[in-house]
């Protein structure tokens, strides 16, 4: 497994996070959670050590001798579920453009729309104007609909080379090849749970542009595709792990 494919090293808090974001609802008791540390060769204790201070950093909340997801997380999973399997419409060649409107923004806020609009996958053509095909179905939260007025409209030049400026597709097509690769090649319960996480991560990244947009060969349909067989046997393995007595 190599760090260029965006893989990190397992620790307990990385399987106790990626555990609970793969589980809906994201709750589970703490003996399941240090069943699936086992899995890994991670002690009892190092898992524990690791639950008492994700609760204190706000990461999880315990209760009855559970542990879920805050509220912060809970998000993070909603973007994660979106990227599996992202609500999309079909595409007229309109594209949904944001203008920021607010004036005299702290920085807090500034930074809180760049995060929105990353996540809403808007990509930013010069300070203050985002934009994107409008071909996705999504809410978008308060923090974006009161900084900014959105308009809708086509460009002028080629959409493809638009799309081509906004975004460096052939990076992102690039990596994911190499996680398709990795994906046919991992063995280990801990390397497919690994090359899993790298996977999630880098589908967060994906702008899901219209196919009409796209480079020949594009990746993400084949990298979502393999990533849900993958989930799917993980999460009976685990499931199959912390059940049996």
């Amino acid at each position: 497994m190599t760090n260029h494919l965006g893989m990190r090293p397992l620790t307990a808090r990385s399987v106790v996070l990626s555990t609970l974001l793969g589980v809906h609802p994201p709750r589970l008791p703490a003996r399941y959670l240090v069943r699936v540390g086992e899995r890994f060769g991670i002690a009892e204790g190092t898992v524990r050590v690791a639950l008492s201070r994700m609760v204190a950093s706000g990461d999880l909340v315990q209760e009855d001798g559970a542990y879920a997801l805050t509220e912060r997380l809970l998000s993070r999973q909603r973007r994660l579920d979106e990227s599996r399997d992202p609500r999309t419409r079909p595409w007229d060649g309109m594209w949904e453009i944001a203008v920021v409107t607010a004036e005299r923004r702290p920085a807090a806020a500034r930074a809180a729309l760049r995060q929105a609009m990353s996540e809403l996958r808007l990509a930013e053509l010069r300070e203050g104007t985002w934009l994107r095909p409008a071909n996705l179905a999504r809410p978008r939260p308060e923090i974006v609909e009161s900084q900014c007025v959105f308009l809708t409209g086509g460009p002028e030049r080629s959409p493809v080379e638009l799309a081509a400026t906004l975004w460096d597709l052939t990076e992102w097509a690039g990596t994911a090849h190499a996680l398709l690769e990795a994906l046919g090649t991992c063995r280990t319960f801990a390397d497919r749970f690994t090359i899993s996480a790298a996977v999630l991560r880098h589908l967060l990244e994906d702008p899901i542009l219209p196919d009409e947009l796209l480079p020949p060969g594009w990746p993400g349909p084949a990298l979502r595709e393999n990533y849900r067989a993958l989930a799917a046997d993980l999460d009976r393995l685990i499931l199959e792990h912390v059940t049996t007595p």
